[in-house]
C-alpha cells in the first residue's frame, strides 16, 4: 500500500466508522477475531442470541417437555410467527409471510399458485437469475404450458410493452431483487408496475435484499415473493426460506404441495384435503423446528433497528469498499454498479484468475466467495462490519495480486463447495 494512500484511507476508515457508530451492531454476533467476514451474502455470522435459544429448545422444550412443547412452546404457530419477524424487515404486514421448507419448495409454489390464477401464457424471467430460479421457472412452465421468455430486467418494461401489443398475455414476470452475481439491484416498484399493466403477477426472489434493503413487498404491490433466511437474515445454515402471499391473493392462493399442516383442520387427519384460512394454506409438512427456532432466535439481532438504517450503513461500506479497491489495485474490472440506487449489497470485481484470489484471500484472514466464471464477490452484511474491516480487505486484495499469491498450485484445486 503507498503510504499517502494508506494513510488517507485509514482515517476516511475512522470517519466514517464514527459516522455510523450507532448501526454497529457487531456485538449481537459472534465471530472469530480477526476476521474479515464478506460472504454473509451466502452465509450469514452467528448471532449472539442463537447458542442460548438452540440450548433452551433443545435440554428443555425436546429434552423435557417434548411433544408437550407444541402447545406449551407454542411450536405449532411457529411458521407464521417467524413470518410476522421477516415480514416487518421486508415491508409485509402481519399474517402474510409463512416460514418453512427451501428456497426451491416455496419458488415452486409460488409459480405453480401464479400459474391457477393466470392459465396459459408467457413467463417472462431473468436468465441470469440464479440456477435454481431457472430450473424452477421453466419445470413450472412446461407443466403449466407457459411460453418462457427471456429477458434482463432493464429490458423486461419494452418487453412487456412489445408482447401486450402483439396480443400476446402475459402471465407472470419473475426476477430476483438483486442479481446474485453482480450485486446489481433492480428496480422493484417499477417492475412490478410493468407488470402490471401487461396483466401480469410479478413474483421476486428477496434472497439478496431481505435484511440488506428496504424491500416493501405491501407498498410495492408485490404478487407473490420468497426469499432464504441464511444469508442477511442470519438464520443458520439450511435455515428455513420463506414465502409471501398478500391477503389479496390468499383466498385465490392454490398450495401444490397441499401438505397436513396446511389443512384447515389438521389434527381431523381427515381423508380429503380442505385449505387453511389465510396464509397458513401455504404450509406443508412438519416443520424443522430446531432450524426453525434457531431463525426465530437470529432475527433478534434486528431489534430496535430499521432496514433503513442497515441500508444506509451497507451503501456507506460498500461504497469505501470499491474506493479502497480501485485506489489500491488501479484498473480492477468491479462488476457491482458505482450508482448506489442500482447496488446491492455487495462488491463484485471480474478477473481471470478469481478462483485463486478468494482462496489467497481466505489465507490472509479475509473471506469471500467465488462465483463461475470469473468471479469475485465480497458480499457486504452491514450490521457486523466496519469500514475499517473493507479497509483491511482492499489491502489484503492488493497485497494478493502484488505478490501472486493467486496463482499459487495450492490455490487453483477447486474444492466440492466454491
Amino acid at each position: 500500500m503507498h503510504p499517502e494512500h494508506g494513510t488517507s484511507l485509514e482515517s476516511a476508515a475512522l470517519r466514517l466508522d464514527a459516522l455510523h457508530a450507532a448501526t454497529d451492531l457487531r456485538d449481537r454476533f459472534l465471530l472469530p477475531p480477526d476476521l474479515v467476514y464478506l460472504d454473509g451474502n451466502s452465509l450469514g455470522a452467528l448471532p449472539a442470541a442463537v447458542p442460548a435459544a438452540l440450548e433452551r429448545v433443545v435440554r428443555r422444550e425436546w429434552g423435557h417437555d417434548l411433544v408437550a412443547s407444541w402447545n406449551t412452546a407454542d411450536w405449532w404457530h411457529a411458521p407464521t410467527r417467524v413470518g410476522d419477524a421477516i415480514g416487518r424487515l421486508v415491508g409485509a404486514g402481519p399474517g402474510q409471510v409463512v416460514v418453512g421448507d427451501t428456497t426451491t419448495l416455496r419458488l415452486y409454489q409460488a409459480l405453480r399458485a401464479a400459474a391457477s390464477m393466470r392459465p396459459g401464457g408467457v413467463l417472462v424471467t431473468d436468465p441470469g437469475s440464479f440456477p435454481t430460479d431457472l430450473y424452477v421457472a421453466h419445470g413450472v412452465a412446461a407443466e403449466a404450458g407457459w411460453r418462457v421468455e427471456p429477458a434482463d430486467p432493464d429490458a423486461m418494461p419494452a418487453l412487456l410493452d412489445r408482447l401486450t401489443a402483439d396480443g400476446e398475455t402475459v402471465a407472470a414476470v419473475a426476477f430476483s431483487h438483486v442479481d446474485y452475481r453482480t450485486g446489481r439491484l433492480w428496480d422493484l416498484p417499477g417492475l412490478v408496475a410493468a407488470a402490471h399493466r401487461a396483466g401480469a403477477l410479478a413474483v421476486v426472489d428477496l434472497c439478496h435484499s431481505a435484511g440488506a434493503i428496504p424491500v416493501g413487498l405491501d407498498d410495492s404491490g408485490v404478487d407473490l415473493a420468497v426469499g432464504c433466511t441464511y444469508k442477511f437474515l442470519n438464520g443458520g445454515p439450511g435455515a428455513p426460506a420463506f414465502l409471501y402471499v398478500p391477503r389479496r391473493h390468499q383466498p385465490s392462493f392454490v398450495n401444490p404441495v397441499p401438505g397436513w399442516n396446511g389443512h384447515a383442520d389438521p389434527f381431523a387427519m381427515a381423508g380429503t384435503y380442505r385449505a387453511a384460512d389465510g396464509v397458513e394454506r401455504a404450509r406443508t409438512g412438519t416443520p424443522h423446528m430446531l432450524s426453525l427456532l434457531a431463525l426465530e432466535a437470529a432475527l433478534t439481532a434486528f431489534d430496535g433497528v430499521e432496514v433503513a438504517a442497515v441500508r444506509a450503513r451497507s451503501l456507506s461500506l460498500t461504497r469505501f469498499l470499491r474506493t479502497a479497491l480501485e485506489t489500491l489495485v488501479p484498473g480492477l474490472e468491479v462488476l457491482s454498479p458505482a450508482d448506489d440506487e442500482r447496488r446491492g449489497s455487495q462488491v463484485s470485481v471480474r478477473d481471470e484468475h478469481a478462483y485463486g484470489i478468494v482462496q489467497a484471500l481466505v489465507a490472509r484472514g479475509v473471506v469471500g466467495d467465488f462465483r463461475s466464471p470469473d468471479v469475485v464477490r465480497l458480499g457486504v452484511a452491514a450490521p457486523y462490519l466496519r469500514h475499517r474491516d473493507m479497509l483491511a480487505a482492499a489491502a489484503a486484495y492488493a497485497a494478493v495480486l502484488e505478490s501472486g499469491e493467486h496463482l499459487d498450485e495450492r490455490y487453483s484445486r477447486r474444492s466440492t463447495v466454491t
